[in-house]
């Protein structure tokens, strides 16, 4: 019986160019610099653009374009919105709904804690309080950049709500809070597993914290009026232990933390809300030279965090005040520009509870 052979496929007829014309190097180019949202939608371009699209090694080594990522609720309905910033178009995204879950129908926002992992263009969000019982949560609930979409993750051993997190190493630390006094849990994302970390001092509610190289600090900061002294602790990933924040930097701290490189900055929650710098030399903060804060448009509450140089401050219907760093020419220390960027009108409701820099 004659058998009728198949005809062979060359391999360069499978072969499809990302862009006709262009080699691929520079088609890669092209589409990093698509706004991330949209990079999911695109996979259906072609078998090539799917490839590429879908690479873990497009996305996690090869992602440059910072983009800030801000939790936020309605201030009317409690209605949790993530949006994603593009500080390059000056365009807002969406992102899809956080899942909440079905143990906790009404949950309160500002009780939730989150935390980012640049590399992983991922960010976290951690525990939460439910309104109906005023329970604290043991949530954890991922975002992928890369995907577009949330994922649950494996919760925490205590139940959370106003407490400090923070990202070293690629690894996530949660400290004290509402329900768990004095207790340190770390999460590992690569085996999505909770171990336990050395316990604070003093257990502290309704943190501001700020993580520079290896450590997390931690303080309740002061409250306008500063009717109270606060407390503050030293978490040091490497040794595993905690010691008490130093007196100057505890005594000033007075605002919205936010860190620039290996610089701690805050932006102070009074008056006309300048900047000011942590030393650590003589254990001091020291004001930040150059233009006005924009406090008569950008309100409180705050939301901070910053990229390339740039701080973003993103306060009550997500007006968003961008302030460039340079080093002033004539004394040395430190400026700063600030330029302030409207949101749309459809945001007018919108509070903002934290913000984090994702290279997406």
């Amino acid at each position: 019986m004659k058998t009728t052979s198949q005809p062979s496929i060359d391999s360069n007829q499978l072969y499809q160019p990302l862009i006709p014309g262009l080699p691929d190097e520079i088609s890669e180019q092209c589409l990093l610099h698509l706004p991330y949202p949209y990079q999911s939608l695109l996979r259906s371009v072609s078998t090539s653009w799917n490839k590429a699209l879908t690479d873990p090694n497009f996305h996690l080594s090869k992602i440059t374009l910072p983009h800030v990522f801000v939790f936020a609720f309605n201030k009317s309905s409690s209605l949790i919105q993530w949006q994603s910033f593009d500080p390059r178009s000056r365009r807002w995204f969406v992102l899809p709904s956080m899942p909440i879950p079905n143990s906790s129908p009404s949950v309160c926002p500002p009780a939730f804690a989150s935390a980012a992992v640049p590399h992983r263009a991922a960010i976290y969000v951690l525990g939460g309080l439910r309104s109906d019982t005023q329970s604290p949560l043991p949530t954890v609930i991922r975002y992928s950049a890369a995907e577009n979409k949330w994922s649950e993750a494996a919760p925490m051993a205590v139940p959370r709500s106003f407490f400090a997190a923070g990202a070293i190493g690629g690894r996530i630390y949660v400290a004290g809070g509402s329900g768990s006094e004095a207790a340190v849990e770390r999460y590992d994302p690569e085996t999505d597993a909770w171990t336990v970390a050395a316990g604070m001092r003093a257990g502290m509610a309704r943190y501001e914290e700020a993580v520079v190289g290896g450590k997390m600090y931690v303080t309740e900061g002061w409250t306008w009026p500063f009717s109270f002294a606060p407390r503050g602790g030293v978490y040091d990933a490497a040794s595993d232990t905690w010691r008490e924040m130093r007196e100057g930097m505890k005594e000033g701290w007075t605002g919205v933390s936010v860190v620039v490189g290996e610089r701690l900055f805050v932006i102070t929650e009074h008056c006309e809300c300048r900047l000011k710098v942590y030393v650590d030399e003589d254990d001091t903060w020291r004001y930040v030279g150059g233009g006005r804060f924009p406090s008569e448009e950008v309100r409180r509450p705050f939301a901070a965090c910053a990229a390339e140089g740039r701080i973003y401050v993103v306060a009550g219907r997500l007006w968003t005040a961008v302030g460039t760093l340079s080093e002033a020419a004539a004394d040395g220390g430190l400026s700063v520009e600030w330029e302030l960027v409207e949101a749309p009108q459809a945001f007018g409701d919108l509070v903002p509870v934290s913000s984090h820099v994702l290279y997406s």
